[in-house]
């Protein structure tokens, strides 16, 4: 990957592990400044109580030869979002990349119906996955239309085709999923007088640090998961969605996808990247044709 990004400024809220991380590091790997927020820092855990932190991202982003910085927020305070966007554009007078990746819940209610449900849990995951996206996007877009060719990725699970034909499992995660693609749609016509582009993006089955942990396995030997859930087969690294955005990032015609949701699969045949063992992973086509259709865990053709 060439250093293009070199003298760009993005903001990738919520990459303190998992896609928000991939994806900062493989900006800071194409040379950008790479704003990176979260609520887990050296000193504080948020909810979710894990061990990656925002700091350790901002190092990650360094090492891949960009620069990262760390800025503990929650993104549900518009106070701090105000504060951070503030604080963008004073240290660089611009933003170029908005990535929303925000989410963190820590408690989704599967296979409940709206009635079965907690609504104090199903408001809780509507709220991380949502109004954080709406809130980042109303304080840091004024700056990021000040210079034109601006992007913004809303990222997601699940393209606007397979979640209009599939439940994901319950009302709640299914309607916040949801609400991330059509917020890419809308921001889409708002952002076109501008000359800024804004897309949603889905990562496939991602091998992030918590379904890492909850196969007992690690990056290098992942493929032992398969043992216990054969179609793990497809799973991609969080650097295949980080390629992605750097790939969009890159793309000096990168308004052709306006409004579009994309996935890492569909854009690597696109521009050529791989994920980090070379391959192309396609995992939304594989779940329609292989996983949903019931058939035998098979990736040939599919990765």
């Amino acid at each position: 990957m060439t250093k293009s990004l070199t003298g760009k400024v993005a903001l990738v809220a919520g990459a303190t592990r998992g896609a928000g991380r991939g994806i900062a590091v493989q900006l800071g790997a194409a040379g950008a400044t790479v704003y990176v927020t979260g609520r887990t820092t050296r000193s504080e855990r948020s909810e979710m109580n894990r061990p990656e932190t925002i700091e350790e991202t901002a190092a990650l982003v360094n090492a891949a030869g960009g620069r990262g910085i760390a800025v503990q927020v929650d993104h549900l305070v518009p106070d701090e979002v105000r504060a951070l966007v503030s604080r963008i554009q004073g240290e660089e007078g611009s933003l170029h990349v908005l990535v929303n990746d925000i989410f963190g819940a820590t408690t989704i209610e599967w296979n409940k119906s709206v009635w079965e449900s907690s609504l104090e849990i199903g408001m809780r995951t509507l709220r991380l996955a949502v109004e954080t996206h709406f809130i980042t996007s109303h304080f840091a877009i004024p700056l990021l239309i000040r210079t034109p060719g601006g992007l913004v990725v809303e990222v997601t699970d699940g393209t606007d085709e397979y979640n209009a034909a599939n439940y994901r499992v319950s009302f709640f995660y299914d309607l916040a999923k949801a609400s991330v693609n059509r917020m890419a749609f809308a921001l889409a016509h708002e952002l076109k007088p501008h000359g800024a582009t804004a897309v949603s993006l889905t990562p496939g089955w991602l091998r992030s640090e918590f379904m890492l942990d909850a196969y007992r396995v690690t990056e290098s030997n992942w493929r032992d998961a398969t043992a216990v859930s054969p179609h793990f087969a497809i799973s991609e690294s969080p650097a295949y969605v980080g390629r992605a955005v750097a790939a969009l990032a890159q793309d000096p015609d990168v308004s052709r996808w306006n409004g579009k949701s994309l996935s890492s699969g569909q854009l690597a045949k696109v521009y050529g990247f791989t994920d980090l063992d070379g391959s192309q992973p396609d995992a939304w086509r594989y779940m329609t044709e292989v996983q949903d259709a019931g058939k035998p865990a098979d990736v040939t053709g599919y990765r």
